[in-house]
């Protein structure tokens, strides 16, 4: 077997978290910042850290390697969602710039994190450009799709092709429509998840036709997720290992196409730590290597 970090969807070896308790730190700073990061509703402290638990119990008992992302005062709630503020490949980590002013300070915050685990970074992304990591999905070892949204603009693509194209990357570039504008947490993952290198979960109404035409034509089958289980995060899904998921509770519809399609179902009670952030398992998470 040999690794990669081009993957979605192969058997996940490693990855860093950022535990609840690192994150939100306390039900007083919750209660400062939730509204301003645009949450649905104000998140409990101790019911978040309870869900947490057993969320990274999921990975612990999947003999996954966990790497932990500490505390830091100069970063937000929003934190918890570790996805966002960096890209992993073979070449290194690329540090994002956040397209979300109170988010800025996240991938400095995580470079120091790789540093002192020995994790290679290949670059990162500066100003003018904005790009975030909820906005990159691999489809295979040399194809990194990228939503052109109001996270990630075009001077953030530019300079992610100028750093992978290089290498034999090609970068897809998929431009999200306007949705609910640019306050609203909207990234390609909101819309995409492949979960095996021929199957991928998605929400088609948000999605460009072009870009589900070439999802077809290179041979996935599309997982639709229905209108009442979006906002849910029915279309969030973390594949551990191909055509394994894990998903945020609350989405039957989705559960159900998932299975019908031979997958293998773990369900995770996400409300404080999910569903009010709009945050699923792909965001809470920023899988490092994977198992071919």
């Amino acid at each position: 077997m040999s690794a990669t970090h081009h993957s979605e969807y192969l058997k996940l070896a490693s990855l860093f978290l950022k535990r609840a308790e690192a994150a939100f730190i306390s039900d007083d700073l919750i209660g400062e910042q939730w509204q301003r990061l645009q949450y649905l509703e104000r998140p409990d402290y101790k019911k978040a850290v309870a869900e947490y638990r057993l969320f990274e119990k999921i990975f612990t008992d999947l003999n996954i390697d966990i790497h932990y992302f500490p505390s830091d005062e100069n970063v937000t709630i929003d934190s918890i969602y570790c996805r966002d503020a960096s890209i992993a490949t073979d070449f290194g980590m690329i540090l994002c710039h956040m397209g979300k002013a109170d988010r800025i300070n996240e991938p400095g915050s995580q470079k120091q994190s790789f540093q002192q685990k020995e994790v290679p970074i290949l670059g990162k992304i500066t100003a003018p450009g904005t790009l975030e990591g909820g906005d990159v999905a691999w489809l295979d070892e040399k194809t990194l799709a990228v939503g052109h949204t109001y996270r990630t603009n075009e001077e953030g693509i530019r300079q992610l092709k100028a750093l992978l194209e290089p290498k034999g990357i090609e970068v897809l570039v998929v431009a999200l429509p306007h949705y609910k504008g640019p306050t609203d947490v909207f990234h390609l993952m909101s819309v995409l998840s492949p979960v095996d290198k021929d199957l991928a979960v998605v929400y088609s109404p948000l999605m460009p036709i072009k870009f589900r035409n070439d999802l077809l034509a290179r041979g996935f089958e599309l997982v639709e997720v229905p209108e009442e289980e979006f906002d849910s995060l029915g279309c969030n899904v973390l594949a551990v290992a191909p055509r394994k998921c894990l998903v945020a509770h609350g989405n039957p519809k989705t559960r159900a196409k998932l299975t019908d399609a031979g997958c293998e179902i773990q369900e995770y009670k996400g409300e404080h730590i999910s569903v009010m952030g709009g945050g699923g398992p792909t965001c809470l998470t920023r899988p490092l290597l994977r198992m071919r």
